[in-house]
């Protein structure tokens, strides 16, 4: 009996270490994302890459840490976790501002970075495809054709290919065709050896505007395909 009762604290300190380092670990997190957003500014032109490096550090630290933990070398852990973590993190953010900036080169399309591994490429519908079809106009193919040839750049992303349209007509029907132009594309882009392991398609109908569709330019602006680009890292 004496054997059991005094093994219980023992345990209980296990799991009392165990949340202390875990709660420091996540304060580390806190910290050094709040300073690298501070130190980081839009005219900074490695910005990005900085505050990826820092996420990653700070991330990296809280899983050295733990992991650290359970082998008993909890600050080695949290060192070695917040060095690889920097390392990817800037990797990360390097090469997603040399593909924006790649892709601002490329006529008739709209990039926009709406997260730090994130770029979405915004298409309007005119320009793709004619009044109420979902086969690609030719003049389309060119830039889509220049997407292509910067997506095989980049292998280790994943791409995902968004139709929308306007509220013009049922929402049912509207569903199935910004669908179906999603495919198109997501065909397309295929047939100019982009890996079809690596890119969806999806449609959202009407749900999703990014205008008011009360006039003809917002409708005009509604009727689009977004391709977001999400970094691994790989």
């Amino acid at each position: 009996m004496n054997g059991e009762r005094s093994s219980f604290p023992v345990h209980r300190s296990l799991f009392s270490r165990r949340s202390l380092m875990i709660r420091r670990a996540s304060v580390l997190l806190l910290i050094t994302l709040f300073l690298f957003a501070c130190k980081t500014t839009s005219d900074d032109p490695n910005a990005r890459a900085k505050r990826g490096a820092g996420a990653g550090a700070a991330a990296g630290a809280v899983v050295g840490a733990v992991v650290g933990n359970q082998s008993g070398n909890n600050r080695t852990g949290a060192v070695v976790g917040a060095a690889a973590g920097a390392a990817i993190g800037a990797a990360i953010g390097h090469r997603m501002d040399k593909q924006q900036q790649e892709l601002q080169q490329i006529p008739g399309v709209e990039v926009t970075r709406p997260a730090e591994n994130e770029i979405a490429v915004g298409l309007t519908n005119d320009i793709l495809f004619d009044f109420n079809r979902a086969d690609l106009r030719p003049e389309a193919k060119s830039t889509l054709r220049s997407l292509a040839n910067n997506f095989r750049q980049y292998p280790d992303e994943v791409i995902t290919v968004e139709g929308h349209t306007d509220n013009v007509g049922s929402p049912d029907y509207n569903q199935g065709l910004s669908e179906r132009r999603a495919n198109s594309v997501r065909i397309y882009l295929i047939d100019e050896s982009v890996p079809s392991s690596h890119i969806e398609a999806r449609g959202y109908g009407e749900s999703r505007p990014k205008a008011t569709n009360s006039t003809p330019e917002g409708r005009q602006l509604n009727r689009r395909v977004e391709i977001h680009i999400r970094a691994t890292q790989s």
